[in-house]
């Protein structure tokens, strides 16, 4: 690694239009997308140059049919292309662009199209009726734009015919198709619109309940930013990416549609979890932007491959002979380990990028070794959303990163340890949350926006996250304990699948360290060596990792109880825990 490696050159850009502009004239004849139809059946191809027709085309209309300055724009749908040229035609206009969680209930979606006051409604056919619940008594939604492939009859060729009140509804392709119509008799409204780079364009919902999501304002400038200072980092470019989160969310429309589109790569839409094999080796994937949670599953797959075939040795053996071979200059590592990389994906796989979440270091630790370059990230939504990045030349797998050029980071009342809270100024960070002043003013003080998350910074100033500050179990004799420490150190457990560690009132007046587990039991029956163990076997089992974990921390933050679960823990879109506060007491 090369801790001096100079910045990568990027193009400069000032706001999202040019990025997309630009990247369609100089990628014009790449394929900017793999599309997938119609599930089963092969990738057709979407060139640079189509998808810009597209966005111009449909931007057109859009223009045309109203929306003009600040008009907020829902999209309400599963990754599918229409999502992208939805988007990208919304921020190169004079929209408002609002990305919705496709699997929100009716209850919540209409709390977000009130507090966004969202005018019209781009939503996939799967979606629309429970749009239609959602949207019921919003006067102030005027249209739905109903998503349709191109060899389906549109829904309608005209504005739908619906009782006073109620929203009009258009096809997609007849607003695409209608938008050419007007740029062939030389319509130049929207192609012409002058665009603010500072101006609120950008309205992102984060995770939560309706009382508890914020509404966060981003820029092209913030955004543009993000993409800017990412990619001197890392090099990104002429890489494959399998898009395998939910558009709606920050991490996976920046990074891995943004970016790419920036970057000139080609983006391929995942049929489903369960084909993510099968579509990485059909398109050839060679950059995966990934959460922990399925980055530890792919690599607790290989392992256990690994085992089944009475490998592990050799593997182990070969990985310190091509550490040694590394440090004389030799990389050998895609070659001794091609077995483990074709069965991922085909041996086109390069590079991981993990985001969203800390991660075991080991994970990272492994796939580096085995020839594929795997860093994480650190970045939250009012960020938009990279805060720290680790570079492809110079990382380390503990950390969440270095923070982007020309971004501050801080640690604000640092503890005896040297840990506090992050907080960080930059051009990154967002204009400040929509329809709530006060709770801007509490995060974004003097210019810092105040993160959230805990954590010190070392000696070469890479981030180093011990916790959320809402998380951490503060003792009676103020001993901190973070839960997401703990929860790391039993999930390297292969029986252990997911753990939430928790802190509990005792009868001393302080607080007991529990957790609650959800085991493996494929691994747990192999380690048992019994097809059908019974429970108190299971919980004996589980209670001895425990218990082998609890003689490698300090007392204080032992696990006094073990609580087993028969379901995996609820999750959002993101592939993130629910964590449930009302079970915990802490201080």
């Amino acid at each position: 690694m090369n801790k001096n490696a100079p910045l990568y050159d990027v193009r400069k850009i000032r706001d999202l239009r040019e990025m997309f502009q630009g990247s369609i004239e100089e990628y014009a004849d790449k394929n900017a997308f793999l599309t997938k139809p119609v599930i089963g059946q092969p990738y057709v191809p979407v060139t640079y140059r189509a998808f810009g027709d597209d966005i111009q085309a449909f931007g057109t209309k859009l223009h045309d049919l109203g929306v003009l300055h600040d008009i907020r724009v829902a999209i309400l749908s599963e990754t599918r292309y229409e999502w992208y040229v939805s988007y990208a035609a919304i921020v190169c206009g004079l929209g408002v662009v609002v990305p919705l969680d496709k699997e929100l209930p009716a209850v919540e979606i209409t709390s977000m199209l009130e507090r966004a006051q969202v005018s019209v409604v781009i939503v996939s056919p799967g979606k629309l009726d429970i749009l239609r619940e959602a949207a019921s008594g919003l006067d102030f939604i005027k249209a739905f734009i109903v998503m349709d492939y191109q060899d389906k009859a549109p829904y309608n060729t005209e504005p739908a015919a619906h009782s006073a009140g109620l929203p009009l509804e258009y096809s997609w392709t007849y607003v695409r198709q209608e938008g050419q119509k007007l740029l062939d008799q030389g319509y130049r409204g929207y192609l012409d619109c002058e665009i603010d780079p500072h101006e609120m364009r950008i309205l992102l919902f984060t995770s939560g309940t309706t009382d508890k999501s914020k509404a966060v304002m981003h820029s092209h400038s913030t955004i543009s930013y993000n993409l800017m200072a990412m990619c001197s980092m890392l090099y990104v470019g002429n890489d494959t990416v399998l898009s395998l989160l939910p558009l709606h969310h920050t991490y996976e429309a920046t990074c891995d549609f943004l970016c790419q589109i920036y970057r000139g790569s080609t983006i391929a839409q995942v049929e489903g979890l369960r084909y993510i094999a099968d579509n990485l080796k059909e398109s050839k994937t060679t950059l995966l932007l990934t959460v922990p949670l399925l980055t530890e599953a792919f690599h607790k797959r290989i392992w256990k491959s690994i085992d089944k075939q009475g490998k592990r040795k050799t593997v182990e053996t070969g990985i310190k002979l091509t550490r040694f071979l590394r440090k004389i200059g030799i990389d050998v590592r895609r070659k001794v380990f091609k077995d483990i990389l074709n069965g991922l994906g085909g041996g086109y796989l390069k590079t991981i990028i993990a985001g969203g979440a800390a991660i075991d270091p080991q994970v990272l630790r492994d796939f580096n070794d085995w020839g594929i370059t795997a860093v994480q990230g650190y970045g939250l939504t009012e960020c938009g959303p990279i805060l720290a990045l680790n570079r492809d030349v110079y990382h380390k797998d503990e950390s969440a990163g270095l923070p982007l050029p020309g971004v501050e980071v801080k640690v604000a009342n640092p503890d005896e340890n040297g840990i506090g809270e992050f907080i960080a100024k930059g051009g990154n960070i967002m204009l400040g949350y929509y329809g709530d002043e006060e709770l801007t003013r509490k995060s974004i003080v003097n210019g810092y926006y105040y993160t959230g998350d805990l954590g010190y910074i070392d000696e070469d100033g890479f981030l180093i996250i011990t916790g959320r500050k809402k998380n951490v179990i503060v003792t009676k004799n103020g001993k901190n304990i973070f839960p997401e420490e703990l929860e790391a150190l039993l999930q390297r457990n292969a029986e252990i699948k997911e753990a939430i560690v928790s802190g509990v009132p005792d009868k001393r007046g302080d607080i007991d360290v529990v957790v609650e587990i959800f085991p493996d039991l494929d691994e747990v029956k192999l380690t048992l060596g019994k097809d059908n163990p019974s429970d108190a076997e299971i919980q004996d089992l589980i209670q001895k990792r425990v218990t082998a974990m609890n003689h490698n921390v300090p007392p204080y933050k032992a696990i006094k109880q073990v609580t087993l679960r028969s379901e995996p823990f609820a999750k959002n879109t993101s592939s993130k825990i629910k964590r449930d506060y009302s079970k915990s007491q802490q201080a």
